[in-house]
């Protein structure tokens, strides 16, 4: 199998490596956000967990496994062992960074709406305290508590 054959799948795979970095999703509204009003009821210090990857491990350790790859024999053997060295690498590369990204401190911020629901949502610090009056803007861990003005 040559490069020129490989050239095909590879820019699939990148391709694929880089929609999995997608935020959005298809057919949403973007631009368009639900809020809410209330009461900050209590708010507790957290530690966020860190576990949302951009892909960038993947793409750089996909990248340095290619190159390595192409360094090992030559022909068929040459091409096997860039399409294995792509993927080792890129699944190493997601591993290590994930391995590296510590939890960052936060609050859970529970809010008293005013029909009555409690609401939390987990957060970077703010300057928010409790019985202020709030809006919650979005929804799911997209969700923000801010000042109602």
């Amino acid at each position: 199998m040559s490069l020129r054959k490989l050239a095909g799948p590879l820019l699939a795979l990148i391709t694929l490596l880089v929609a999995a970095c997608q935020t959005t999703t298809p057919g949403s509204m973007q631009g368009a956000v639900e809020v809410r009003s209330g009461v900050i009821e209590q708010i507790t210090d957290v530690q966020i967990s860190n576990t949302k990857t951009r892909g960038l491990g993947a793409v750089v350790g996909g990248a340095l496994g290619l190159g390595v790859g192409s360094l090992i024999g030559g022909g068929t053997g040459r091409d096997v062992a860039m399409v294995l060295g792509t993927i080792g690498g890129a699944v190493t590369g997601n591993t290590v960074q994930r391995r590296n990204q510590a939890p960052t401190p936060g609050q859970d911020i529970i809010v008293r709406l005013n029909n009555g629901v409690l609401v939390s949502v987990t957060q970077e610090p703010t300057n928010l305290r409790v019985g202020q009056k709030v809006f919650i803007q979005g929804q799911g861990e997209e969700a923000r508590v801010t000042p109602a003005q």
